[in-house]
């Protein structure tokens, strides 16, 4: 059977899954000030980020709609997955889930199904990968399903930012009781429940400190790491993502292990130095 893959652009693509004709991508939006800007492969990170140090207002981000979802699920495939970023976090699934309905009425013959991911960034990464594995093993439609839901609910998503503000002005972090004394330079480690909503782990003393934290907690989470894969995501951070992936292959050797740089959304919420995984 022929299949496609949509994720949402808060879900950083491989270079070799960007090439790979099952996938496409389907783009959030930010404004910054006068500026808007479109999570595409046009998006300039470094451009962004300075708009962002520069504004005195916190960006804002939009969710694709759902005719844009549509024109996605168009084409000859007759297996048709969309990826989201956490219904929690963002209306990208409930486009997606309302494209579906609307798209079904006059094409019914289309299997389509819609994984909220319960993560954002990486975690949606490594649940179309695995969508990917299970159609290449040849499984039918609603075996793939079953398999990928298992896989959402086993999955641990993880982070450590140098500042939590525009999660916490975009009212991301509803729930998370208190947030640490940014002068004393102390740094939360936090992550996605299975709900897909954000909770903080623990806390340490500047951002090293914290993503040894994090790491420790990556392996206290994760009892079969040996035979999963890690996605890590960095905003604009290449040498601290390395060093973090270099101490995960030391203390864990998991199967495998990629690391991105963050698109627009993962890069608006990830701010400058901030590091993302999903296991």
């Amino acid at each position: 059977m022929s299949y496609k893959i949509i994720v949402d652009s808060c879900g950083e693509l491989p270079e070799n899954l960007k090439k790979d004709p099952h996938f496409e991508t389907v783009s959030l939006s930010m404004d910054v000030d006068e500026y808007h800007i479109v999570d595409d492969e046009t998006f300039d990170q470094a451009d962004f980020l300075k708009k962002v140090a520069a504004s005195p207002n916190c960006p804002k981000s939009s969710c694709p709609s759902p005719k844009r979802y549509v024109e996605a699920f168009e084409g000859e495939a007759e297996h048709v997955y969309a990826v989201t970023l956490s219904a929690e976090l963002s209306g990208s699934h409930n486009s997606a889930v309302l494209a579906k309905k609307l798209y079904k009425e006059e094409h019914d013959d289309k299997k389509i199904w819609i994984f909220n991911s319960r993560s954002a960034s990486v975690g949606e990464t490594l649940t179309a990968m695995k969508i990917q594995q299970c159609e290449e093993e040849g499984m039918p439609f609603e075996k793939v399903v079953k398999t990928v839901e298992a896989y959402l609910d086993s999955m641990n998503t993880f982070f450590v930012l140098e500042s939590l503000e525009t999660l916490r002005k975009n009212g991301r972090l509803t729930g998370v009781k208190a947030l640490v004394a940014s002068a004393l330079n102390i740094k939360p480690v936090m992550g996605a429940t299975n709900e897909g909503t954000i909770y903080q782990l623990g806390q340490a003393r500047g951002v090293r400190k914290a993503l040894m934290k994090m790491i420790e907690q990556i392996g206290e989470k994760t009892p079969d790491i040996k035979n999963r894969v890690l996605g890590i995501a960095h905003c604009n951070c290449p040498e601290r993502a390395l060093e973090v992936k270099k101490e995960i292959i030391a203390r864990y050797m998991p199967k495998g292990i990629f690391v991105v740089d963050t698109a627009g959304i993962s890069s608006m919420y990830a701010n400058d130095g901030g590091i993302i995984i999903a296991v």
